[in-house]
């Protein structure tokens, strides 16, 4: 299960955080994947349908920070995602960069 968490925004809408680790047992901690949608569950629906069948979040353990909020607003996709370890607010890349090999889905 991945962690996560979420946002309401005054819209109405919110933005979706989960933290998802890779599959190579060493080196990279991770990915975090931010979606911005019409609720959770479109959110999550999103998701699946781009290949990553085992996501659920439950409870609101890591939410999206401001700075995060921002760049998944800013996208035009209302999808991105960075390494875990990666700090900087340049990092963020389109989800479509990601290849399906990164993440563990179980």
């Amino acid at each position: 299960m991945a962690a996560g968490g979420f946002c309401k925004l005054p819209t109405g809408s919110v933005v979706v955080a989960l933290n998802l680790p890779t599959p190579a047992p060493g080196g990279e901690t991770g990915v975090r994947v931010l979606v911005h949608a019409v609720n959770r569950a479109r959110a999550l629906t999103r998701l699946r349908n781009l290949g990553l069948r085992a996501i659920y979040l439950r409870g609101n353990a890591a939410p999206p920070t401001p700075d995060e909020i921002s760049a998944v607003l800013y996208h035009p996709d209302g999808l991105v995602w960075r390494e875990i370890s990666a700090c900087e607010p340049s990092a963020w890349r389109a989800f479509t960069a990601l290849s399906g090999a990164r993440l563990a889905t179980h």
